[in-house]
Formats: C-alpha cells, structure tokens, sequence
C-alpha cells in the first residue's frame, strides 16, 4: 500500500531581488554620488589600515570588509538615524557608513560641494578607535572590533560571534515598546547563522513582531571554512522560512540591489510587522584579518578570487554610473582624490613621524593613561543618591509586621512596575501559573500583560534581548529559574552584559537585573542546585546581592531596578517560606550596596556570611555559647563588600570564618579569603576558616545532597575547632 505523501507549503515569502538597469536609472542621482563616494572612502579606509597593520602600528587584528561595501553602503542608505544597527568583529563599512550618513548635511551632493566638515571627525574618530586611542569613540577600548557611536544608532559591534543578533531584537522591542517608529538592523556572517544565538533571535524578532532586519553578510567563508562545510543547505535566507521570516536573497556586491533589499524590508515591516531576513551574497577578498588573501593560506583557489574581483563594488559601481551619465573618469577621480584627503588628514592628527629613520609611531600624547584601565567597569551609583536609605532597626516595632519572603517578593515587584514606565520582567513561564515556577511575578500580569513577558526556553537569545532593551531606553528585569540555567546564557551574562559598558567607554547606563533562585535542598540534582553567586563575581561587572530577610529583599530589590549597573538578585528557595519583619506600608527606601549588617554582635570571632547561612551561623553561636559575631553580608560582589564594617570586626575578633551552604568549586568564599588576607593580616591571629559544602553537586538522593551541602553541623564543627585553637573551651 503507498503511502500518500503531500507537499507542504508555506506562506513566509522567500524572494530573490534582481535588478535591471532600469533600477539603477530611477534611483536619484545625488543618492547614487554619495553612496559611490561612501563605497570609495570606506575601501580607501581599510586598505590604509591594512598598511597600518602591516607596519606594526596598529595593535591587534585589522578584519577588513574590502570586497562587502557596496552591500553596507547600499542597505544603510535606506536608514534612518533612529534606526538602530549592531555588527560584527568586520564592521568597519557598517560603523562608516551609517556614521557618515548621520554626518551628511540636508542636501549634500558629491563634487558639488566640499566635503562636509563632519566627515573629517567621523574618520579621525574611527581611526583613533582602532588604533586604541583616546580620540575613540570608546576612548580606545574598543579597537577595531567593538565599535559605538549611539548618537549615530550604532548600539555597538560584537567579536563574539552571534553575539549581537538578540542584541538587535532587543533594540526593536525597546523601539516598539516605547512608540518610537524606528528599525534595528543585526549585521552577522555566513558562520553566526551557524550558531544557536542567531535561530534564537530571530525566533524571539518572528514571536514579538520586533521591527528588526538580520542581515547575513553570506562571504562564503567562517575563516577558511566554506559555507558548504558549515552546512547542508547553503542558501541561508532559508533561515527564515521554518520560523516565519520574511527572507530577500540578493546580490551583495551590486549597491543599487542592497538598497532595493532594504527598502523592500522596511516596506514588510511596515505593512505586516517585523522581522525580515536578508542575505547578500558577497565575498571578502581578504583573508579573515590581516592583508593576505585566503588563496595565501591555501582554502581559497586564486581563480576563485580572481572571479569575484571582477564583480568589485569599487570598480563596478563607478563603471555602472558613468555608463549612466551621472559619472566622468574626471569626476572619478576627484572623489577619489577628496576621500583620500580626508583619510590622510585624519592619519596626520594620529601618527607622527620621528628619528633619522623617519619611522611612524603614534603621537604619544594620543594613549589613554594606564592608570584607567579600570575605570568605567560599572557607575558610581549616582542615580542612587536620592533614594532613601533606611535599615529595619531604624523602623519603629509600630509600623512592622511580620509576612513571608515569599508573600513580599511579588509585591516588591510590582510596586516597581508602578514606578518605572519602562521596566519589564521576562523569563520562561513568569506569565503563567500565577506568578512564575517560584511565585515571584505573582498578579503583575493581571496589571501590566504587556510588560511581562514570557519567553522561550532560550536563554541566552532572551538574556540578549534583555541587554538590547537596555541598551535603548528599557529596564528588563530577566529571570532565569534556576542558576545552573546561567550556563546556557553564559555569553549574554559574562562576555557581553558585565563587559559591555567598560568596553565601550563606560559612559552609559547597563540597567539589567538577573534573579535567580537558588533550589539546594529541594532534590532538584545536580543541574538544578546550583548557587551562581561565585561565577557572577568573576566579572566585575555584576553587583551581587543576596538578601537573607524579607525587609532586606525589599531594600535591595528596590536599589537593583533603579541601578543603572548590572545587578543579579539571588533568592533562596529555603528562605521563601522564612517569615520577617517588614513595614506596613511604607516600602520606598533601599537598602544600600555595599553594606552589610551585623546579624549577631560577638566579640569571639568574626563569621561572614550570607542568605540562609546567616540564621544558621547565628543559632550556632547562640548554641554552643561561642560568642560569634555573624555578618550578614548582603552585597557579595568582590569590588563591593564592605570593608569597613569587616575590618572594625576582626579588628576586635582577631579571627575570621567564611561560611557558605554552596559547593566549594563554584563558591564566592574563596576569593573573600584571598582579599581577607591581604587587607585584614595584621589583625588575624589565627588563619581564615572557610566553610563551604563539598566538592560535588548535590544529587537527588536526599542523604547524599545533605551531604554535599553545609549545615549547622558543619559550622558549629568548624567554629569550636576555630575557638579551641584559640585557647576556647
């Protein structure tokens, strides 16, 4: 018997632009001047940085885009300033051409007129960029590879790759959400549409409706791997179709065809919402950085090359305006020559020449002092200033009562939805069964469906949304349900959220919160029990806070959504039925970062610790009668701990104890002993005591994972053997 097998279809277009020369005729003759003399300054550009490179002046590589800029120069024409881009480790062409066309004059038209003045600072600013300078956009932190210019709409360029496609969604959903009528343009290769990140923007672009464009620069190579090695079906506006994305598959090397594309784009957005997925087809004609061709290190055969030196945007564009009229060999040339002018006079404000040899070097006085080389990792807190510090001792036993953490962590929420227009909350099923797995989105749905979203099971696509958002003009709050999943978003959480802003210059808010429930004890495994405040606190970049009692979670909470810095929440599972004092009414006030409290006074020694931990440690010292004094740290980050109030404790305790509930490897203690050690040596009479679980994860079966998890046990063991070596009881 047969079976019947019928064709499915679907109704995402997936279209291939060509273009007549009739296209080429309609399209307005200054547009075609402005975006030939683009495609020229943008190749001039690079092949004198490529020199750069190969005199040893530029540090670090130089990935040219010569051979892809009459793609860029083509879509870019077509934005606006509001429209919002990102790119690649290769964006040179992108970052110039969407700057310049922000520097161009109403009006402006080649050979007409002289070249505007902006476009000198935009050169000499992008140069002094790459070569690390303080001149920079970023002051010279960015380099050649992480290159922003916000007033411009370039939100920046990413060296990971598939970084910065949730990026770009995130910025269209900030866009949308505000009502501003703008679109975001993700610009990624042939090798990122290879990468999760990338399927998972634009899941998340297709299930928002964002306004966003995936451009996929399709080279042929990820370094010298052919498409054809990197995947089955090669044409990679395909992409799109399985997740109901509009796809336009073009030729990249032809500028007027780019253009068309990207009109064509706004236009689907305009009419049916976003996203649309655009591939040109284009080629690098060098090899993946430096000022080889791929044929050098032997992936590439030179008549390939050769073939796709004949479709040169640079010498095919002028060929095709000249043949239109709009263009002389004169006029040719005097573009050339007015590019040049400007490139060379950008590189005679940065490189000078010196000694008998009349070699270059960069003018000394160009560098940034290395004595920065830390500023700008996170804010001063200055948007803190004006909140109201308040500590639960301060109140008065009259307007407390005594709920549950649980009962107050939704609460806390929503009174901060109240507050800020533009604070959202998303995560996997913080939408549904009444206030998310942990109960903490609990009737804000019901007040504001449209800022609480729930997402996919992706988290390193919607904790990338999550920066994007940021990043233009939103306040996401993400939460991830329990920190083992912190792995899977890695690259958004470590390589891009804690190093965006110091990369970029430090001069702009990151306002994204992470909470994150900590499920030790509950007989989750090994993949569910996870404390991630140790792996938060090898970047800098995160402030940690971990509060132990409800009126705390309230002040910290509070401080976290108004932060303009990253700030991860961690919430323990064992405290949420853990019932505390909290004012009646009036929950304006933050429990400042980077102070702790003292939980139990004591003069014996000094125990430091943190969210359940800080009860344990307490009713051990009640219970042997070793007079501990327990500090209940709150902020865990390493670059703010406080200090003060640890060293005026071991300075009267003279002995110091960490106690943590975590498993040792991935515990925060660690690093507090090493840093203890060096501040606090002086005053140590004996040596720190660290406390932690075990070496492994703890597992399902319940003896095993109390086992692997430290106690009352473990600590009170801890502190008599501290104690007694002191001369105790």
């Amino acid at each position: 018997m047969a079976v019947r097998m019928v064709p499915l279809e679907t109704k995402t277009p997936w279209l291939r632009l060509e273009v007549t020369e009739a296209d080429v005729k309609a399209t307005d003759h200054a547009d075609l001047l402005r975006m030939l003399e683009q495609v020229l300054l943008i190749r001039r550009f690079e092949e004198k940085l490529l020199r750069l490179s190969v005199a040893g002046i530029l540090h670090g590589p130089a990935h040219s885009s010569i051979g892809q800029e009459g793609a860029t120069v083509g879509a870019m024409s077509m934005l606006t300033t509001g429209d919002k881009i990102n790119g690649t480790h290769r964006m040179h062409h992108q970052f110039l051409a969407k700057s310049l066309n922000y520097a161009t004059p109403q009006g402006y038209v080649p050979l007409e007129q002289d070249v505007p003045e902006a476009f000198h600072d935009v050169v000499y600013r992008t140069y002094a960029e790459i070569l690390g300078l303080t001149p920079g956009y970023c002051g010279g932190r960015g380099g050649s590879m992480h290159l922003r210019y916000p007033e411009a709409g370039v939100l920046g360029s990413n060296a990971i790759v598939g970084g910065n496609p949730p990026h770009a969604v995130g910025y269209a959903f900030a866009d949308k959400m505000l009502g501003n009528d703008n679109i975001s343009v993700t610009f990624f290769g042939d090798g990122a549409t290879q990468i999760g990140s990338a399927y998972e923007a634009m899941n998340l672009a297709a299930l928002y409706n964002t306004p966003t464009v995936f451009f996929i620069e399709n080279n042929q190579y990820a370094v010298s791997t052919h498409v054809s090695e990197q995947t089955r079906e090669t044409r990679l506006s395909a992409r799109g179709l399985s997740l109901g994305v509009p796809a336009i598959e073009f030729d990249g090397m032809d500028v007027v065809a780019a253009r068309l594309a990207m009109q064509e784009a706004k236009n689907i957005i305009e009419r049916d919402g976003g996203p649309v997925l655009l591939e040109a087809r284009t080629y690098r004609f060098f090899h993946q950085s430096g000022a080889l061709k791929g044929s050098a290190f032997g992936y590439r055969e030179k008549t390939e090359e050769e073939e796709w030196q004949q479709r040169d945007p640079a010498t095919v564009f002028p060929a095709q305006l000249k043949k239109l009229g709009v263009l002389t060999d004169k006029g040719l040339e005097q573009i050339d020559a007015r590019v040049n002018a400007v490139l060379d006079g950008a590189l005679e404000r940065l490189i000078e020449h010196y000694g008998n040899e009349k070699k270059e070097r960069i003018f000394p006085a160009l560098w940034p002092k290395p004595e920065e080389a830390d500023e700008g990792i996170r804010g001063d807190l200055s948007e803190l200033a004006s909140y109201r510090q308040r500590e639960l001792e301060d109140v008065p036993a009259s307007e407390l009562e005594e709920v549950k953490f649980l009962d107050i962590m939704s609460k806390a929420m929503l009174r901060n939805m109240e507050k800020f227009d533009n604070l959202i909350i998303l995560g996997e099923d913080v939408h549904r069964l009444r206030g998310g797995t942990a109960g903490a989105t609990r009737n804000i749905g019901e007040r504001f469906p449209d800022r609480l979203i729930g997402t996919p099971i992706c988290e390193n696509g919607f904790t990338g949304m999550a920066l994007g958002a940021a990043l233009n003009g939103l306040r996401p709050v993400v939460e991830i349900m329990y920190p083992d999943f912190s792995l899977v978003a890695a690259d958004q959480l470590f390589n891009q959220i804690a190093k965006v802003r110091h990369m970029f210059g430090g001069k702009f808010p990151v306002p994204v919160v992470v909470r994150s429930r900590v499920s030790a004890g509950t007989g989750y495994g090994s993949q569910h029990s996870m404390d991630a405040s140790g792996l938060f606190a090898l970047y800098p970049g995160w402030r940690i806070v971990a509060p132990s009692r409800p009126y705390d979670y309230i002040g910290l909470v509070n401080a976290a959504i108004a932060c303009d810095d990253p700030v991860l929440i961690v919430e323990y599972n064992e405290l949420f039925k853990k019932p505390g004092m909290v004012p009646t009414g009036d929950w304006d006030y933050i429990v400042p970062f980077g102070k702790a409290r003292i939980a139990r006074p004591g003069s014996r020694c000094t125990i430091l610790a943190y969210g359940p931990m800080v009860d344990i440690c307490s009713n051990v010292a009640d219970s042997t009668g070793i007079d501990a004094e327990v500090i209940d740290l709150r902020t865990l980050d390493p670059l703010g701990l406080d200090w003060d109030t640890i060293s005026e404790s071991v300075q009267r305790t003279n002995a110091l104890m960490i106690a943590e509930q975590t498993a040792r490897g991935t515990s925060i203690g660690s690093r507090i002993v090493s840093d203890a050690q060096e501040r606090l040596f002086d005053w140590l009479d004996h040596e720190i005591v660290h406390v932690t679980g075990g070496h492994a994860s703890p597992v399902v079966s319940k003896v095993l994972e109390q086992a692997a998890l430290a106690n009352a046990g473990t600590v009170e063991k801890a502190l008599r053997a501290l104690d007694a070596r002191r001369g105790g009881r």
